[in-house]
Order: C-alpha cells, then structure tokens, then sequence
C-alpha cells in the first residue's frame, strides 16, 4: 500500500493573516480549528487564549520560507486549554523570556517589565514552576540594565495580576513575537519557532498532557481545502 494513501489529500495552506475560508489558505490557529473539527476561527476553543494568540504572532511574523515547519506543531496545541488563568501567564512569561535577551533597547524594557510582573503574579496564585522561573532569572541576569528599569518601574506602577491575566499576556506574546522578529540576529526565525514550541511544551506540563495529539492523519476534509502538492 502506498505510504502516502494514509495522509489526507486535501489540506490548508499556512500563510500569514487570517482567511476567509480553506481555500484561501490557513493561519496556525485556523488549522487548529479544522483538525479539531470546529468552526473555522483564529479564535477557537481547543486551545487556550494566549497560547492562541503567541501562535498566530508567530505565524505571522516567521518568514514565509519558515511557515511551514509550523506545521507539525498544530495537532500539539489542540486542546491545551484549561479554567485556570495562569496557563496564559506561564506561556506570556516563556514569551518575554525567549523575546528578552536579542530585542531592541526599548522593547527589551517592556519585555523586562513582562517579566518580572509574570513572575509575581504567577508566585501571588500559587506558582513556582522550576523550569521557566529559573529560564527567566538567568535571562534577566543578561539585561541588567532593562531589569533594573524594570524593577523601578514596577515599584511606581504596579501592575494588577487580575488586568494582566485579562489583558496583559495576549499583549506580551505579540511584543515579544515582534520583538524577535524585529531583532539584529541571523537566526530569527529559529527563535520564533524554538519560542512557541517551548511554550506548547510548558503547556502541556501544565495541564499534565499524557495522551498523544491528534495527529495530520485524524485531519477532517472539508470540500473547500486546497489540493497539497505531491
């Protein structure tokens, strides 16, 4: 039997942007929304907000050559979401973490800000994860200049963990997706899929994923996907 008869035929395309319909191509999120057989939506309901969001900055700022490596990476984010408001804030912090060391002057300020008010509020609802407050730390430790704006910063104006966890981590994940892509390094792309591929794997330690994603196989056909190539 040949190999290729188990994988689906008709698949969308992943391009920048949102889009109308399967035909028109698809954004990381709007594939999810097909894999999980919802609505076609940027927006849908299988996978938490933020992580939702960091997805889409990332689709839309890694260079078109790049997108497509991405693709492997929808069936994991299907799903990964939960009721408890500090998942966003677990992936908003891997965000400004991975951001922080290469953005420019000015972002680097904001992202320090990210940080640092992540990190606090993460520890106001209980929560210390090892692995990301330690990644985080030692970041701060390579920009002491923006930590220490920071950290002043944040004594004048202290930011409500509630209003960050409603507002603040869909704008921390787009500063920092900009952030990366916009910085004076060769390997930005790299950086900005390593980001959200690390933020997908906090995640799932979160939520204490121990079952397999669907897979590109489980994938539903819609008469309106685009036709992939051989």
């Amino acid at each position: 039997m040949n190999s290729r008869s188990s994988v689906p035929q008709l698949l969308p395309t992943l391009s920048a942007g949102r889009h109308r319909s399967p035909k028109r191509g698809a954004c990381f999120m709007e594939f999810a929304s097909y894999l999980a057989g919802e609505r076609w939506s940027d927006h849908p309901r299988c996978t938490d907000p933020t992580l939702a969001a960091l997805a889409r900055a990332v689709n839309d700022t890694v260079r078109d050559a790049r997108r497509s490596e991405l693709v492997p990476d929808i069936p994991r984010v299907i799903g990964l979401r939960g009721d408890d408001a500090r998942l966003g804030l677990i992936v908003a912090l891997r965000a400004a973490t991975c951001a922080l060391p290469v953005s420019s002057m000015d972002r680097q300020r904001a992202l320090a800000v990210a940080v640092l008010a992540t990190l606090e509020a993460l520890a106001l609802h209980g929560l210390n994860e090892p692995g990301p407050r330690a990644d985080a730390l030692r970041v701060l430790e390579q920009v002491p200049d923006s930590a220490a704006w920071a950290a002043a910063h944040l004594a004048v104006w202290q930011v409500r963990a509630p209003e960050l966890v409603r507002h603040g981590c869909d704008a921390i994940v787009r500063a920092a997706a900009i952030g990366l892509a916009q910085a004076c390094v060769d390997d930005a792309d790299d950086r900005l899929i390593a980001m959200l591929r690390t933020a997908i794997a906090d995640a799932e330690l979160f939520l204490g994923r121990t079952a397999a994603p669907r897979t590109l196989v489980d994938a539903p056909t819609p008469h309106d996907a685009v036709v992939v190539p051989a």
